[in-house]
């Protein structure tokens, strides 16, 4: 048998795998010789808006744009559109300024003063004479009449209905509304009116009368009224004295007692009227009979008469003398409208609307004389005492204390 041999220490063994020794490169790597570059910043549509007062940045990404980005000028005041009027340099004397705002509101928008109070009173003959007259009307309703005679007193009350108001300026008065440019004329002056009088003009209502006169009135409880004439033809000073004037018949109650008083006098004026023609018609027939006839008719409308002079007690006498004292009422609230115009300041415009009215009196009057062959047409004493206004004389007679200047040397007495 052979012996093993002894391990051989000189060589190590062989290993089953060796694994392969890790090749390294001969030379160091290659790296780049600049850094990488940085990414390049996000491309947007639109560049930044740029603003004259700020300086370019070369360091600075542009900035988003933001909606509607588009440079927006700087916003200056826009011009007027029209250049304000320039002023007349000739302006007419009683020119007023309209663009003053209220002065002060009075706590007395309306009061009734005397001349209202008396104009009622004066109303009263007339008032039971048509009581009288719808008492005899309701009899023919049987039990219903007491309601009739209760429906004609409560009917007063309709003076101060808006709607009956504007019934009665459309029909009655023959009065319109204003047209826009009319109203763009009027409602400057009536406000100025009413600032300087302390009354809030919106509570009356402005109308036009299509007229070539010079005139105005006052209706009602809250109709101002002018005509086409003096709103187009009158310094706005003047149509402002005109105004005031009407509003002083509103302020003073003049307007609501007058309608008032005539409409409770109507069924007795509508009976008189009824007598009148009957017995006008009774006339002419009685003359178809001669002596005989007209002695009759004499006999029985003095019977008549008689009879109800002796039952009311001489109311109907009274009755006759009425239409003078309400004349002479009206004259006196002319002559307070008047002075209520002068207090606001419109003396002067008013005195030469005064002027103004009475040439216009004396043309027509000479119209009249030449239709009567050159004769002037002279007014009776009757006629002049019931006209309802004063003649011009009387009128500006009571406006001097306003026309004078203030402040003036006084005469000294010896």
């Amino acid at each position: 048998m052979t012996q093993p041999m002894p391990p051989d220490h000189s060589e190590p063994p062989a290993r089953p795998h060796p694994e392969p020794a890790p090749q390294y490169p001969h030379a160091a790597p290659q790296y780049p010789q600049a850094a990488p570059a940085a990414p390049a910043a996000p491309q947007y549509p639109q560049a930044a808006p740029q603003y004259p007062d700020a300086a370019p940045s070369q360091y600075s990404p542009a900035a988003p744009p933001y909606p509607q980005a588009a440079p927006v000028p700087p916003q200056y005041p826009e011009a007027p559109a029209s250049l304000p009027p320039v002023p007349d340099q000739h302006p007419h004397p009683h020119h007023i300024d309209t663009d003053r705002g209220r002065v002060f509101l009075s706590a007395d928008q309306r009061r009734t003063d005397a001349t209202a109070v008396g104009n009622l009173l004066l109303h009263v003959p007339n008032f039971l004479c048509s009581l009288f007259v719808v008492a005899l009307v309701s009899l023919f309703f049987g039990g219903l009449g007491i309601v009739v005679i209760l429906a004609w007193l409560a009917s007063g009350a309709l003076v101060f209905h808006r709607p009956t108001e504007s019934a009665l300026a459309r029909h009655v008065l023959r009065l319109r509304y204003p047209t826009p440019q009319e109203r763009a004329k009027l409602e400057p002056v009536w406000r100025e009116v009413t600032a300087r009088a302390g009354i809030e003009g919106r509570n009356y209502e402005l109308w036009v009368e299509d007229s070539d006169s010079l005139n105005a009135v006052a209706a009602a409880g809250h109709i101002v009224g002018v005509t086409r004439f003096a709103m187009n033809r009158l310094p706005n000073g003047e149509l402002a004295a005109v105004m005031a004037h009407e509003l002083g018949h509103h302020v003073g109650g003049h307007a609501w007692s007058s309608l008032l008083g005539y409409w409770y006098a109507l069924p007795g004026r509508v009976a008189w009227r009824v007598l009148k023609a009957s017995f006008g018609f009774m006339f002419k027939v009685s003359r178809a009979f001669g002596c005989f006839g007209i002695g009759f008719l004499v006999l029985f409308v003095g019977g008549i008469a008689l009879a109800t002079i002796t039952s009311f007690f001489g109311l109907p006498l009274l009755i006759l003398a009425v239409p003078y004292a309400l004349a002479a009422v009206g004259r006196r609230a002319e002559l307070r409208a008047d002075e209520h115009a002068a207090v606001l300041g419109f003396a002067p415009m008013l005195a030469a609307v005064l002027d103004k009215l009475h040439r216009q009196e004396q043309a027509q009057q000479t119209q009249l004389a030449a239709q009567n062959g050159g004769r002037p047409v002279e007014e009776s004493a009757l006629a002049r005492l019931l006209s309802s206004h004063p003649d011009h004389y009387t009128r500006l007679h009571h406006l001097q204390p306003y026309l004078q200047p203030q402040g003036g040397p006084q005469p000294q007495g010896l």
